[in-house]
Parts: structure tokens; C-alpha cells; sequence
């Protein structure tokens, strides 16, 4: 079960309940797979919304090995989306809400329409 004070979030993928956590490991991880220098790069390139399905894949893998799971990039690759890329998008964007927002979760979750983007607060910004 996802611990929300330790930063998780929690993702059902076909018949398995994943934890989602950006540990500084993980952290590092996106820094560096970004080419980012520091998390102040991260936080705006996440802020943008804008992120490929490239991305999101990268971030979902390291969210997952952050909370705990030792998938690959190419294990998480090939799990399944039987509910499409929604709930995918809306666990990663709850997540660096969680990460980078202050905590709590959004409070309008990415509709269908807005699957192809992630929302996340822009730097300075506060909830």
C-alpha cells in the first residue's frame, strides 16, 4: 500500500497494485537520463507539461524502482495498459505533485483529453 507521507502513489497495471516513489536516487536517476544538472531543471522540464511518450516511460521506470520495484526499462515497457495511458499519466502527474507541489494530490486529476501531458507546478510556484 502507497505510504502518501513518504511521497508514493500507488498504480494498478492489469492484476498488480504498484508503488510509484521519486526517491533522490530516483531523483538523480531523471537528472541524469534528462541531462538535467539539478533539480531546479527538473522541476521545469516537468512544469512545461509537455513530455513524450519516451518520457513518461523513463519516469514511470524510475518511479517504480524508487518505490521498490526492480523492473527494467524494458520490463515496464511491456506491462499492460488495459485501462489505456490515463491512469498511467494520472498516478505520474499525482506523483510529482507529491514530489515537487507540496504533497497533496491534484485535485482535478488529467482528464482522457489530457493524457499526452503532465501538469506539474512550475518552479516558485506554490499551492
Amino acid at each position: 500500500m502507497a505510504n502518501r507521507r513518504r511521497g508514493e502513489v500507488a498504480l494498478q497495471l492489469g492484476d498488480t497494485r504498484y508503488t510509484l516513489c521519486l526517491t533522490l536516487g530516483a531523483l538523480a536517476e531523471l537528472e541524469d537520463a534528462f541531462g538535467v544538472q539539478d533539480l531546479m531543471a527538473l522541476t521545469e522540464r516537468f512544469g512545461t507539461g509537455r513530455l513524450s511518450s519516451r518520457d513518461l516511460l523513463m519516469l514511470l521506470s524510475v518511479a517504480l524502482r524508487g518505490g521498490g520495484h526492480g523492473l527494467s526499462d524494458a520490463q515496464v515497457a511491456n506491462l499492460p495498459l488495459h485501462e489505456g495511458i490515463e491512469p498511467v499519466a494520472a498516478a505520474l502527474a499525482d506523483l510529482l505533485l507529491m514530489t515537487f507541489g507540496g504533497g497533496e494530490p491534484s485535485p482535478n486529476p488529467p482528464s482522457s483529453q489530457e493524457t499526452s501531458a503532465i501538469h506539474a507546478p512550475s518552479p516558485g510556484m506554490t499551492r
